[in-house]
Formats: C-alpha cells, sequence, structure tokens
C-alpha cells in the first residue's frame, strides 16, 4: 500500500489560502457552496488538491460567463 502525504488546511488556513475568510467558508459549508471538505472528528479540513480543484472551477473568460456548474445546476432544476 502506497501512501502520500497530503497537506491538510483547517478553515482558516483554507479561506486564507483561496482569498476568502473563515466565516464565508463557514456559510459556504452549509449551503453546499464551497469546496469539498473532511471532517476529522469535530475538525474540519480542506485538501489542498480539492481547494485547487474548487479555485480552478470559479474561472470565468468574461463577467457574464455564468460557469458550467451553474448551468449544470439549470438543467438539473429544468428536468434535463
Amino acid at each position: 500500500m502506497q501512501v502520500t502525504s497530503t497537506r491538510r488546511l483547517r478553515t482558516a488556513e483554507a479561506a486564507r489560502y483561496c482569498g476568502s475568510t473563515k466565516s464565508t467558508f463557514e456559510k459556504y459549508r452549509l449551503t453546499g457552496e464551497g469546496p469539498v471538505f473532511m471532517k476529522l472528528g469535530r475538525v474540519v479540513v480542506y485538501d489542498l488538491a480539492d481547494l485547487d480543484a474548487w479555485l480552478e472551477s470559479k474561472r470565468r473568460t468574461s463577467t457574464s460567463d455564468i460557469g458550467t456548474q451553474h448551468i449544470t445546476t439549470l438543467n438539473k432544476e429544468a428536468g434535463e
């Protein structure tokens, strides 16, 4: 079995890494808008790879670009 060493960040560190705040990340966890996280007992941690993937999903080419994630949500709501 191969063991990989992955750095995990707590909420405040993860928020700083993404240019946000701890309270925003706490809200994201409630609404499901934020990056994937893990709960280790009572401690919430974020994997750096998950943070990078989430940040990548936020890329846009213009201010009118709603992003593919939003389109997927709209399609589900429309029953497509």
